[in-house]
């Protein structure tokens, strides 16, 4: 049965995920827009924490963790997330959906598959700048698209407590954007129009490590690097005039030729280390850190290539853990139930009018076996601010209810029976 369901579910996620507006950030503007993958639901209910092997989950982020599967699993989430984007002066609130991943993991003895689809970046932005002063052009800006990618992994266990791995991953992805200028007693403009087709491929490798310390005490540790990776940009841009109705719908009247040119665009190394204690499947608190190199993201056809903006180092900070009272009580189904909480607090590396945008977040969840199965439902909460109202920005306070499933099943097995 749960074969069926998932191949249903991946024929539906290979529609939605690249239909789906996936951000409403006004700093989606710059670069190759706002990353929307935060791991897993179980791990992003603890900050983005994942430092544990674990029999029924994986770590997308780490590929060590595909060797310690025992059951085949499917893993599927998605968010619904409510912003309120706050200037100086005003506020607006916008509501979204979105799916954020699909992978599966197969166990292979001491090896360990995965494959999946992360819609990784989104761009979705609309933002005005409109003067009463006819000698002052106005302007309108708007964007979508992103960034996905397909990943395909082995890990492979050395010994009791030691796994390594490594995967491949392939970009693909289409930003496209469009500004409006105007004199607003005029009902005529000029329109830029612009997309990138974004293709390329990098690769991650990782290790995790567990230890007993004392009969009920172990300690854990993981680290992974992505490394440095290019991504080929197949630019497109048209330049035109028209008119332009109270809605901002512009009508083309006359266009230049369109302009065609490829840019190779660079997303440095990764690196992300980590380490906890706990006792298995009772308890685990641990620290997690990650650290990347400045982009170079910028794209001539792309309107965030402006002087007020600098992409610095990025780095994110996280501490989490979890508790389940009593996980094989046969009584009380609240004593199976997976506590988890995390904070996290994340350095974007994108500085604007000399201001850092950074991104802070509180993190609460809650897995839920389904009975009479090793699988589960996993519940998060993360209510967090991103970026400043200072020098003329915006702030985003904002709620996420991210919903993930963990459904596991023994795959290739014998008949005995025809």
């Amino acid at each position: 049965m749960i074969k069926k369901i998932i191949v249903s579910i991946i024929l539906l996620m290979s529609f939605v995920s690249f239909a789906q507006e996936g951000t409403s950030s006004p700093y989606s503007y710059f670069g190759i827009g706002d990353v929307r993958f935060k791991g897993a639901a179980e791990y992003r209910a603890m900050g983005g924490l994942g430092v544990e092997m674990d029999s029924i989950h994986f770590n997308v982020d780490n590929p060590a963790s595909y060797a310690s599967l025992k059951l085949t699993t499917f893993s599927l989430g998605g968010t619904y997330g409510t912003t309120t984007i706050k200037a100086k002066d005003q506020s607006d609130s916008v509501d979204k959906f979105t799916l954020d991943y699909l992978a599966v993991g197969l166990p292979m003895g001491k090896f360990g598959m995965a494959f999946g689809l992360l819609p990784y970046s989104s761009v979705g932005y609309k933002i005005q700048s409109i003067s009463d002063d006819p000698s002052v052009t106005s302007k309108r800006s708007n964007g979508s698209g992103g960034l996905n990618k397909v990943f395909l992994g082995m890990g492979y266990m050395i010994s009791h407590g030691l796994s390594v791995g490594a995967d491949v991953q392939y970009n693909f992805g289409k930003i496209e954007t469009s500004s409006v200028e105007f004199i607003p007693t005029v009902p005529i403009g000029s329109q830029q129009q612009n997309s990138a087709e974004l293709s390329g491929v990098n690769f991650n490798m990782g290790v995790m490590y567990e230890r007993k310390l004392k009969q009920k005490l172990n300690f854990y540790g993981s680290a992974s690097y992505a490394f440095s990776a290019n991504v080929n940009s197949d630019n497109w841009s048209q330049i035109s005039t028209g008119f332009y109705d109270a809605n901002f719908n512009f009508t083309v009247v006359d266009s230049l030729p369109s302009s065609r040119s490829k840019v190779g665009l660079k997303v440095p190394g990764k690196f992300t280390f980590g380490a906890g204690i706990g006792e298995k499947r009772k308890w685990l608190i641990g620290a997690q850190a990650t650290f990347q190199g400045a982009s170079e993201l910028e794209n001539p056809t792309n309107v965030s290539n402006i002087s007020s903006v600098v992409y610095n180092n990025y780095a994110k900070y996280t501490v989490g853990g979890y508790y389940i009272p009593n996980y094989n009580s046969f009584s009380s189904y609240f004593q199976r139930i997976v506590y988890r909480g995390g904070f996290r607090y994340e350095k974007s590396g994108l500085i604007i009018n000399s201001e850092e945008i950074n991104d802070v977040a509180l993190t609460l969840g809650a897995g839920f076996p389904i009975v009479g199965t090793f699988s589960n439902i996993n519940l998060g909460l993360e209510l967090g601010k991103k970026g400043t109202t200072n020098s003329g920005l915006v702030q985003e306070n904002y709620f996420n209810i991210s919903l993930g499933f963990s459904l596991n099943d023994k795959w290739f097995r014998k008949t005995k029976f025809d």
